[in-house]
């Protein structure tokens, strides 16, 4: 069994434990940051967070200073998370790529112009799509006319 054989049984058996190894730490802290923050407790704990900076701030009178402080941290968190989501899913479509160049790569039938595709123009994006589209529609119809000819 080779080596890369081996880290993908792990990743798929302990993601947890996996996913950190040969990754930056700040690779590693941003995936931990999207681990933790899509966890239904995160969330829970932000809602209540704010419920209780509402009730507070009511029972004070809604203070400017206190209003300023609360729209700065929810900015901040936001962009933020606009970082964390951006990096986990480049990651993980990098990783689905490699996957399906892999797939593309093994089969013998597959059209192996394919594994570069992403780096093609608009223009020859719209062509592959359009000849696949018409070689799926033939081949849809060969099988249909072999299926009403049985």
């Amino acid at each position: 069994m080779n080596q890369e054989r081996v880290f993908s049984e792990a990743s798929a058996a302990e993601p947890d434990q996996a996913a950190g190894e040969g990754r930056s730490r700040g690779s590693r802290l941003l995936w931990g940051t999207d681990r933790w923050t899509g966890r239904p407790i995160t969330a829970l704990t932000v809602l209540a967070g704010v419920l209780v900076w509402v009730i507070v701030s009511a029972a004070y009178g809604f203070p400017g200073a206190w209003e300023r402080i609360f729209q700065t941290l929810v900015a901040a968190v936001t962009v933020v998370m606009v970082f964390v989501i951006q990096h986990t899913q480049a990651r993980h479509q990098a990783a689905t790529q490699r996957k399906l160049d892999e797939i593309l790569r093994v089969l013998p039938e597959a059209d192996n112009s394919l594994l570069a595709l992403e780096h093609a123009s608009d223009e020859e994006l719209r062509d592959t799509h359009q000849q696949i589209r018409q070689t799926a529609l033939q081949e849809q119809a060969a099988l249909a006319d072999q299926v009403s000819s049985q």
